[in-house]
């Protein structure tokens, strides 16, 4: 039985489900920080006023839903996605966002783009965490007394 929802599955097997948490593990072999991706159909409707935010907002909500705001230094990265509506945004917490900034995640969401125009969404994940992994590894090294601090699988809702 399929663990994700339909529409998840036209977008990512559950091979490329696997290989994408692979990619996060292999990622964070390197450095202490945090890794995830979310994926949803669309980006929700907001109350009171019915209208839906940017997609940028939306991510940085997914980032405190899933916790990632609670990471000891603060160097949690969310690569997020609007699968329906070919919308994504790649955000960091505080910690990692002040020695990267805005450059480094628009670079990253570029060359997913790329990638998923060519419709590759495996690879432009995979790619996006790989180079996510390199400089959170250049900045936050791997410690002896690391523990994964956030699930390596990809979230869905």
């Amino acid at each position: 039985m399929p663990r994700h929802p339909r529409w998840a599955r036209r977008f990512l097997s559950e091979a490329d489900f696997d290989a994408v948490t692979r990619a996060i593990t292999t990622a964070e072999a390197r450095t202490s920080a945090e890794i995830r991706v979310h994926l949803e159909p669309r980006v929700p409707l907001w109350r009171p006023f019915w209208r839906r935010p940017d997609v940028l907002s939306r991510a940085q909500h997914v980032f405190r839903q899933l916790g990632m705001h609670k990471t000891a230094e603060r160097h949690g990265v969310l690569v997020y996605v609007a699968v329906e509506e070919r919308r994504l945004a790649v955000v960091g917490d505080e910690g990692i966002h002040g020695r990267v900034g805005d450059r480094h995640w628009n670079r990253v969401r570029d060359l997913m783009i790329e990638e998923l125009r060519a419709n590759a969404p495996r690879q432009a994940l995979e790619h996006a965490i790989a180079e996510l992994g390199r400089a959170l590894a250049e900045h936050y090294p791997r410690r002896r007394d690391d523990r994964n601090e956030l699930s390596d699988d990809v979230s869905v809702s």
